[in-house]
């Protein structure tokens, strides 16, 4: 075992050149019951780029765009509305095997394939969601060759998967059935999602589908037949002039149940106009800009109910590994980089001309 490793540390709060590829970065000593990781593949998320850009900051009002933000405060620059500290080594969607285990971990982990559920909670009171923090925000998470977590986060995966391919579920997808659970979505609902050709979007489509909802997505004409194939009963524009139009041209209905949405933005109150009475919102992003326009008489006229979703409970990713085991979610493995071209792979991702998940490969 080497003492030393690859990885990329995120120095500061700014722009891309805040990334910095280092070949000399000690590896991680794993505490009293805790693991030691070798990387296979790591999955990027908006959390990496909004965390860099200090984009959670209440001083930003612009949609997601991968640069620093001039109003920005340190001091609330995270997910969780604190400071984080620096140099830190970001990445949440790690896939890879047990190298070492310490006190209070079983060994039998050791050479085991696993996966990393990506909140971080104190075991000892773990439904405080006060007391929560996310793998890569709040410690080094999966931009190296190396990491090491709680055994207890450490979830073993049975799959002929590639690591990339596995790396690709993680946030996205428990951030989905977070969502899908917050919105108590089931057969006989209709669950509308911008966004549908992102990570989080194109896991909802599969999530809400294995419930047995009618899905309809909602992206670029360029992606529309990438989504399509996922499996959504319709997939509408991305932005049309007239939604309830065009829901009602694609599905004989003006209105839906649910709104699982990442999206936000000037779009924002045509989402919430298309909800039937007594239906639901749930949101876990903003990507087109978290300042909306929104009008109370809809909400309340209507009897709507309004979920915010960031920390999923425990059990949830545990759930979500048996799905992939059983083969009842796909991953969507849109690129792979080289870790060291890690500044590349976030170019891409904010980019998003993709479809699924971009993956750095150590």
């Amino acid at each position: 075992m080497t003492e030393t490793m690859r990885a990329v540390l995120l120095t500061d709060h700014g722009d891309l050149d805040k990334l910095v590829y280092r070949e000399d970065v000690p590896v991680p000593v794993p505490g009293p019951g805790e693991v030691l990781i070798r990387v296979g593949a790591c999955g990027l998320n908006n959390t990496d780029v909004n965390t860099r850009t200090a984009w959670y900051s209440k001083g930003v009002s612009d949609a997601t765009t991968g640069g620093g933000f001039d109003g920005a405060e340190d001091d609330d620059a995270s997910w969780g509305g604190a400071a984080i500290t620096f140099p830190r080594i970001q990445g949440a969607d790690v896939a890879g095997r047990v190298e070492a285990v310490s006190d209070g971990a079983d060994p039998g982990l050791i050479g085991k394939r696993v996966l990393i559920d990506t909140w971080l909670r104190d075991w000892d009171d773990p439904m405080n969601l006060d007391k929560t923090g996310y793998f890569g925000s709040e410690c080094d998470g999966g931009y190296a060759e190396f990491t090491k977590a709680d055994h207890r986060n450490v979830h073993v995966v049975e799959s002929d998967l590639s690591d990339a391919e596995l790396a690709t579920f993680a946030t996205s997808s428990i951030t989905a059935e977070n969502m899908l659970n917050r919105a108590n979505v089931g057969a006989g609902d209709v669950v509308l999602i911008p966004g549908a050709s992102g990570g989080v979007g194109s896991a909802l489509i599969q999530l809400a589908n294995r419930r047995g909802a009618r899905t309809v997505a909602m992206c670029g004409a360029d992606k529309a037949d990438q989504v399509r194939a996922i499996g959504p009963e319709a997939v509408l524009p991305r932005a049309p002039e007239d939604l309830k139009g065009a829901l009602r041209n694609a599905i004989g209905r003006d209105t839906v149940t649910v709104v699982a949405d990442v999206v936000g933005g000037a779009l924002w109150p045509s989402l919430i106009d298309a909800i039937a009475r007594g239906g639901r919102y749930t949101c876990a992003g903003a990507i087109a800009g978290p300042i909306v326009e929104f009008d109370l008489r809809t909400f309340y006229l209507r009897d709507l109910t309004f979920t915010g979703t960031t920390i999923a409970p425990p059990g949830v990713f545990a759930d979500l590994a048996g799905y992939i085991e059983r083969g009842e979610i796909r991953p969507l493995l849109a690129e792979t980089f080289p870790l060291e071209r890690l500044v590349e792979a976030q170019e891409a991702f904010i980019a998003k001309r993709h479809v699924g998940n971009i993956v750095v490969v150590p």
